[in-house]
């Protein structure tokens, strides 16, 4: 069974950092796409940033030169760091992660920014 869990959010204030972790568990034969999606109140889930399956990286234009993802293959790891964040980044972040071509989400993990 497979199992994505995250770790990191919390409550910041404008301008901070927070540092993301996804991990996946269980039964891995091959991850197809790992990355992050957030979901504020009321909004649609969005893209936040993702390795792709041809391994190079995308991300959403409004955390561009803000949030840089990286991953620790070994320990089938994705992380998210998060630099000058602001209100507007306020949302839950899932982890999300394509694996042997079935679609897998972590539970979530609240990031709130204060102004």
């Amino acid at each position: 069974q497979v199992r994505l869990v995250e770790s990191g959010g919390g409550l910041v204030q404008a301008g901070g950092s927070l540092r993301l972790s996804c991990e996946v568990s269980g039964t891995i034969f091959s991850i197809n796409v790992m990355g992050w999606y957030r979901q504020a109140p009321g909004k649609q889930r969005e893209l936040v940033a993702i390795f792709t399956s041809g391994g190079s990286t995308n991300y959403a234009d409004s955390v561009k030169g803000r949030f840089t993802i990286s991953r620790d293959n070994a320990k089938n790891t994705v992380f998210l760091q998060m630099n000058s964040l602001r209100p507007e980044d306020t949302a839950v972040y899932y982890c999300h992660a394509v694996i042997s071509y079935v679609s897998y989400w972590g539970q979530g993990t609240q990031v709130t920014v204060s102004s």
